[in-house]
């Protein structure tokens, strides 16, 4: 899902957090929380108060999956770019202490401002 190499993205909806929990309950650790949720076709991501989980679906039954884990105790840096009135897209950029920029891009009615206060909330 996340090239990290590239800084590659995916444009990414609000998914409801309830549909996505099964796929994850088994990595989360006790009294971790799903904060909010996008998904993009398959794959999706996972905002939780510990950390950012990017989930990859591969393959033709997308029984195989990719989890990528990135803490918030790791971002050095992050950015947010709001829609305009052409440019419906939204992003975020976040940069991780060996990793380097993972960037997300929202489309649609995406509050990447609250986004931002959720980020920030847990990295400050």
């Amino acid at each position: 899902m996340i090239d990290f190499a590239n800084g590659a993205l995916f444009k990414l909806s609000p998914a409801n957090p309830a549909e996505i929990v099964p796929a994850i309950a088994p990595i989360l650790i006790a009294g971790e929380n799903i904060v909010s949720a996008y998904q993009a076709m398959r794959d999706f991501v996972v905002f939780t108060d510990k950390r950012l989980i990017a989930v990859n679906v591969q393959g033709m039954t997308g029984k195989k999956r990719d989890f990528t884990s990135l803490p918030y105790s790791k971002i050095q840096a992050f950015s947010i770019e709001t829609a305009g009135t052409f440019d419906l897209d939204s992003e975020l950029d976040l940069w991780f202490s060996g990793l380097g920029k993972v960037r997300l891009e929202f489309k649609g009615r995406v509050d990447i401002r609250h986004l931002g206060q959720i980020i920030a909330s847990f990295v400050l």
